[in-house]
């Protein structure tokens, strides 16, 4: 089967175009015609050993997947042959990834896809949808009722967050780049503050006067000063991003309003918490209420160009690379 691997970690230029023998799938595995790979950023720290993670060589790149079932183990009851599916946490731990033509993909990290949905839409969302659901209600315990400050809203994670955070019965602050706040009130924020205004925390204050209940920064900028001091009593403070940011932690403030910091991987996350993401995101995507902003859909043979593209910050909106060319 051609695929996009590596045979030792480092730049992009390590990522191989070619033949690779097909995955053999065991008892609790399913077989899956891959149509749609997804690259993330996390793809590139797995790459380059930044994100020191088992990796067998060689190693095929990528986490997410749609595609097609083609065999179901004895121990994979609910899949079968033809059923359109999709995956978002292969590549890691010393699990195969999802750029090649076949994949194989335990049971438990299997997913159907809504009829109706996009393979590119879905697989573009899988990722940041899901970190934003981890983040909002696994670890940020959000409730109906509270208040989210959204910073870095009008982003693949950022949007998610506002839709779910909305979908959800709270109140969304949204700090995001003035070109972006009329896509970001469609989303049904309730307030949006340009990240370009000279005191940003003081616009957020004056629209939650008592606090927000939830505070994350996609960005990975983690002024955890600023972050804490805008919590309201209990307010939780999440981190999913900025691999080397080093903040100063304010530790007064944080246990004088029994205020409290979260970090999380998605990486992490196990399969009960990525499978009630999963159920959350279908429920969203059969609805149409989540979408891509913006896809960019490459040919697989281009996975090296794509990483090149990521590591250099040249990427609006999300990568798909298509299987087969």
């Amino acid at each position: 089967m051609r695929a996009a691997y590596i045979t030792q970690l480092g730049s992009p230029d390590v990522i191989r175009y070619g033949e690779l023998p097909p995955p053999v799938a065991g008892p609790h595995d399913v077989l899956v015609d891959v149509e749609v790979s997804a690259v993330n950023h996390v793809d590139t720290f797995v790459r380059s050993g930044a994100w020191r993670t088992p990796v067998e060589f060689p190693f095929v790149i990528g986490r997410d997947l749609v595609g097609t079932v083609v065999r179901a183990g004895p121990g994979a009851p609910g899949f079968q042959v033809g059923d359109r599916v999709w995956c978002n946490s292969l590549g890691h731990d010393g699990r195969q990834g999802a750029a090649a033509e076949q994949a194989v993909v335990p049971v438990d990290r299997l997913y159907h896809l809504p009829g109706g949905v996009a393979a590119v839409d879905a697989v573009a969302l899988a990722h940041p949808a899901a970190t934003a659901h981890l983040a909002l209600f696994t670890h940020g315990g959000l409730r109906p009722g509270e208040t989210v400050a959204v910073l870095g809203a009008g982003g693949n994670v950022g949007s998610a967050l506002v839709v779910m955070a909305v979908r959800a019965g709270a109140r969304v602050i949204a700090v995001a780049s003035g070109r972006d706040a009329e896509y970001v009130r469609s989303l049904g924020a309730h307030e949006v503050i340009d990240y370009r205004s000279p005191d940003v925390a003081g616009q957020i204050r004056a629209a939650a006067p008592r606090g927000v209940d939830v505070h994350v920064d996609t960005s990975g900028r983690n002024d955890l000063d600023t972050a804490v001091d805008l919590l309201a009593s209990r307010g939780r403070v999440v981190l999913m991003a900025g691999l080397r940011t080093r903040p100063v932690l304010p530790v007064g403030p944080l246990y004088l309003m029994d205020r409290s910091v979260h970090g999380f991987a998605i990486s992490h996350a196990d399969t009960a918490q990525l499978a009630d993401a999963a159920r959350g995101i279908n429920d969203l995507l059969a609805q149409g209420l989540l979408r891509p902003r913006a896809t960019e859909v490459l040919p697989l043979s281009e996975a090296e160009q794509a990483h090149r593209r990521l590591d250099e910050g040249k990427v609006h909106g999300k990568l798909v690379l298509r299987v087969p060319d």
